[in-house]
């Protein structure tokens, strides 16, 4: 199992203000810093380390670095989540962690591209979690509305919720689409940028929308783990913040339309 360690306490959406520095000496590499929210960090053998190696130079002076647990590499922090709990998240402390030089990735100062393109394929990876959630909340919930009946009907053949899960499937295809549509441009060697962010933030809102309507047309048992259909809602809740907010997706998305449309 490897962990992407990108995150700071001070540098979530601003990744590339990172703070852990790399100093050379010799032929190695010695990190010292600290890093947040690190996914699969506890199991994790394998890091890939994100550091500066030249702070005058900014985001250009970020290198990406491969080191294993035994170097040194400190659990600080297991976190308590809301959701996704079969998935650690760790604080992570490097003390005078010793790399070789042979373990950059990219280059000296490229560890911005090699961050830039590990996010954006990602997000059609969070895009399809996010589908799973939807879809998985809604096969557990919509066959129970056609069980349970109140005044002599099935619940779900109630115009009122037969609506609500008409416009859930239509959501579920349409962020089907979206995820699709990127992965077949990521696939094919084409720019997917703005279409990975697309289907990132679409279905992360409909894998929050549906697994909430879904725990309300299950009603009361619903909101209880008898049925689990609240898990998908605890765990929809972290689409909309990991691997880039909602937000960052939408100001991705924004400056895309910018560029094509503006003249200026």
């Amino acid at each position: 199992v490897g962990s992407f360690c990108l995150s700071e306490p001070a540098s979530g959406s601003d990744a590339f203000a990172l703070q852990t520095r790399a100093v050379k000496d010799g032929n190695d590499w010695v990190i010292n810093g600290s890093k947040m929210w690190i996914t699969n960090s506890y199991e994790a053998e394998i890091f890939l380390i994100f550091a500066n190696v030249d702070p005058s130079k900014g985001y250009k002076g970020i290198t990406c670095f491969v080191a294993t647990k035994d170097m040194g590499v400190q659990i600080a922090k297991k976190e308590q989540k809301l959701g996704i709990r079969a998935s650690s998240t760790c604080t992570l402390s490097f003390d005078d962690l010793r790399i070789p030089e042979e373990n950059i990735i990219g280059g000296l100062g490229k560890g911005y591209k090699v961050a830039i393109e590990i996010l954006n394929e990602g997000r059609i990876g969070i895009a399809a979690q996010m589908l799973g959630l939807a879809q998985g909340a809604f096969d557990k919930a919509v066959p129970y509305t056609y069980e349970r009946k109140q005044f002599g009907q099935p619940v779900g053949t109630f115009q009122g919720m037969a609506h609500q899960i008409a416009e859930a499937a239509i959501q579920i295809e349409a962020a089907r689409l979206l995820t699709y549509n990127a992965a077949r441009l990521k696939e094919e060697g084409h720019i997917f940028t703005k279409e990975a962010a697309m289907a990132k933030y679409y279905a992360s809102v409909v894998a929050q929308k549906v697994s909430g309507s879904a725990i309300e047309w299950a009603g009361g048992v619903g909101f209880t783990r008898e049925t689990g259909i609240e898990k998908f809602w605890r765990d929809s809740k972290i689409g909309a913040i990991y691997e880039g907010t909602s937000n960052i997706q939408l100001n991705t998305i924004a400056k895309f339309i910018q560029k094509e449309y503006s003249s200026t």
